[in-house]
This record gives C-alpha cells, sequence and structure tokens, in this order.
C-alpha cells in the first residue's frame, strides 16, 4: 500500500477524548463523578497538598540546606580576549579609558549592576587602559605585557579588614 495523504491516519489510541464526568448514572462517571463520598476531597476549591492533618508536614520536618547572600555581588564577567574580538571588529575605541558603560555598549558586559570583572581567557594584543571593579592577576599581567593598564575602582585591603574585626591595634593605626 502506497502512502498518500488521504489516508493517512494516527495509531490506534493515540487520540482520546476528555471524560465528561457528573453526565447521569448510564455514563459509569455520574453521581459523585469518580471522587467518591464527602469529604473534604469530594468538593470543590481544595487545596490540602502539603496538609497532614495538623502534624508537622513532611517539608517542615525536613533540614534546609544553602543559604542566600543579601550582600553577594553582581559582576559582569569579560574575558581579554572577547575585548580583543570587538576591538578587531572596530566596535571598542581603545583611545581613553575603557570602563563599564563603554563595554555595555560593545556588547560585552551584560548585567553587573556591581560593575566588571576582568578575567585572562584568550589574548590581548591591543594597548588600553581599562577601569574596572575588580582584575584577576593573570589579566592584569596581560593587559600590562601588551602595554596597558587596569585601573581597579573598589580596591579592599583584606588585611586591614581581618584586623578591623578583630579590633586589633593594626586597625587603630589604619583609621
Amino acid at each position: 500500500m502506497t502512502i498518500k495523504l488521504n489516508n493517512l491516519s494516527d495509531n490506534q489510541g493515540a487520540r482520546q477524548g476528555r471524560v465528561r464526568v457528573g453526565r447521569g448514572i448510564g455514563s459509569g462517571l455520574g453521581k459523585t463523578a469518580g471522587r467518591g463520598q464527602k469529604g473534604q476531597k469530594s468538593r470543590s476549591g481544595v487545596s490540602i497538598k502539603g496538609f497532614e492533618g495538623g502534624q508537622m508536614p513532611l517539608h517542615m520536618r525536613l533540614p534546609k540546606r544553602g543559604f542566600n547572600n543579601i550582600f553577594k555581588k553582581d559582576y559582569a564577567e569579560v574575558n581579554l580576549g572577547a575585548i580583543q574580538k570587538v576591538i578587531d571588529a572596530k566596535k571598542l575605541d581603545t583611545k581613553g579609558t575603557i570602563d563599564h558603560a563603554a563595554l555595555q555598549a560593545a556588547g560585552l558586559a551584560r548585567g553587573g549592576k556591581d560593575g566588571v570583572r576582568l578575567l585572562a581567557k584568550g589574548t590581548l594584543t591591543a594597548k588600553i587602559n581599562l577601569l574596572v571593579a575588580g582584575a584577576s592577576k593573570a589579566a592584569v599581567d596581560a593587559v600590562a605585557s601588551a602595554g596597558g593598564k587596569v585601573e581597579i575602582t573598589e580596591k579592599k585591603d583584606v588585611a586591614a579588614l581581618a584586623a578591623a574585626k578583630k579590633g586589633t591595634k593594626k586597625a587603630k593605626k589604619a583609621k
């Protein structure tokens, strides 16, 4: 038998109609419509998915894991190779300082409400000056070897912060 458009059909049982409940006893699903008798579940508007009759529900008995840090910084991560690709395509001007706004305009820094973090993936040949919120040591070295400069806006002295937490003499001298 050859296949033609007029004799194509679904497999047997592939399309099944919706069961219409509550349409009389002859249908087999009349009267209670398969819900049984009485009780909260037999009525409409029931939402007792996690309810266990007053017992502590399972989702509350299980131990919780994880932590959402509300002070977490959101950086847009930009690789050196991506910057070089955009410079080669003439979408980014190497004269002057390249900052977050310039990288966003070039389509590199998406998001990053706390600034840009520079990473060292890829190679950089252009001489550029960057103003970023953070950079890896390898990225700073790569930009310097290409003849450029990386300026970091938020520089934190880790030793001073640790001393301030402990309340040592170094912290008092730093102030």
